[in-house]
């Protein structure tokens, strides 16, 4: 069976890299002949420093499914086609938007400082900080601040962008057409009810829809609809509580 974990607030938290605890029980998934995928909103670039160093050739889904790496080599990125580029770029400028741009590797940056996604970008200097105009493509969009927030979402949905605004963080995270978890998934032969995934935020709503089981850890309104069952994320015992989980499953299932 395919395992899909999501990272931040599913099996890693506060920005910090998964436990001891998770990894052992993640390579005794992959020991009794599962599959473990992971799959993040975050590009592949952000996605390795919150993984331990073993996991780094296993397959990973970045970008909310716009990047896909296998064996330590990023084998596919779909970006924005050329026209809705163009339409999103001049919508950032008319909004006087502040943004990070994820190319396959590189990233331009034009918000504060001190603004709390920087503790989760290229923290271990794999990339460059370019200005916008050298990234050769666009593979995903944080917009961090803009004038009318809600009046530039309403002017992007007619561009046929998949568009998310997380729990915890006043942005909205936008990928190309038809871009999302489920759809890379896919794009690995993976099939409707043949996975189990673990997930945490609306971007999950795509493979939660398709899953054979889906764990919701903490709440989240939208999710919950798609979700078989959930795990509060509060006190001590968090994270025995989702390896709990996670091992029962793997008994219940055939690989």
């Amino acid at each position: 069976m395919h395992f899909v974990f999501d990272l931040d607030g599913t099996i890693c938290f506060k920005g910090q890299c998964v436990s001891d605890k998770i990894a052992g029980c993640l390579e005794q998934l992959t020991q009794a002949g599962h599959e473990v995928i992971f799959a993040s909103a975050r590009p592949i670039r952000d996605m390795l420093p919150v993984l331990p160093e073993r996991f780094h050739n296993y397959t990973l889904i970045g970008g909310n499914g716009s990047m896909i790496s296998q064996k330590g080599s990023v084998k596919y990125v779909e970006s924005f086609l050329p026209e809705v580029k163009n339409a999103l770029l001049t919508l950032l400028e008319e909004h006087q938007a502040t943004y990070l741009i994820d190319s396959e590797w590189d990233y331009a940056y034009t918000g504060a400082v001190d603004h709390p996604i920087l503790n989760n970008v290229d923290v271990s200097k794999l990339a460059q900080k370019l200005p916008l105009a050298s990234l050769k493509s666009i593979v995903k969009i944080l917009i961090l601040t803009a004038d009318d927030m809600e009046g530039l979402a309403a002017k992007l949905l007619p561009l046929g962008v998949v568009i998310h605004q997380h729990r915890n963080e006043q942005v909205l995270d936008i990928s190309p057409q038809n871009i999302h978890k489920w759809n890379a998934l896919q794009k690995l032969g993976v099939q409707p009810r043949q996975f189990i995934a673990f997930g945490n935020d609306a971007n999950d709503i795509p493979m939660f829809k398709e899953a054979h089981h889906a764990v919701m850890i903490h709440h989240h309104a939208e999710l919950a609809a798609y979700a078989t069952e959930s795990i509060p994320n509060e006190g001590e015992n968090q994270e025995e509580r989702i390896i709990a989980k996670i091992r029962e499953l793997a008994e219940t299932v055939t690989v």
